[in-house]
This record gives structure tokens, C-alpha cells and sequence, in this order.
């Protein structure tokens, strides 16, 4: 019985960690990136992260200066404002 709760604990833990990932259908990070670099005001990556919503959020500094964060759909490509 404790082989068998082991097993279902593990079975457990990598479909959660999952959940943390990218979808199988996701469209590579260096393509969804370069969305984001070809952006007007773009001058380079500060932070791009996994958010459990779904997103990937990419936190960028402008050629003025600012920072912009934006949150990119990973199997669609679609860029959006934080």
C-alpha cells in the first residue's frame, strides 16, 4: 500500500509541476521574445518569467529609459500590456 500511495504522490507532483510550464502547443520563447524586441521603444530585456496565469511577463527597459512590462500568450504570440 505505501508503493502504491508513493506512486500516486509522485504522479501527483509532476502533473503539478506541470501546471508551472509552458503548454505542449507553446510556441518557442526565442520566437515570443522577439516579438518583444521588435517593439519601437524596446532597448533590452531586464526579466522574463513563467506566470502561473499562463503568461509569460517580460519587464523590458525603453529607449527613454522607463521600464514596460508586458505579458505575451505563449501559444498564440499575442503581446499585451501588463
Amino acid at each position: 500500500m505505501t508503493a502504491a500511495l508513493v506512486a500516486a504522490g509522485l504522479g501527483f507532483g509532476a502533473a503539478a509541476a506541470w501546471a508551472d510550464a509552458p503548454p505542449p502547443n507553446a510556441r518557442p520563447l526565442s520566437q515570443l521574445i522577439a516579438a518583444v524586441e521588435r517593439q519601437d521603444d524596446f532597448a533590452h530585456f531586464k526579466e522574463i518569467d513563467w506566470d502561473d496565469d499562463g503568461y509569460y511577463e517580460v519587464e523590458y527597459r525603453t529607449r527613454g529609459g522607463g521600464d514596460r512590462e508586458v505579458k505575451i500568450d505563449p501559444v498564440t504570440g499575442q503581446v499585451r500590456p501588463d
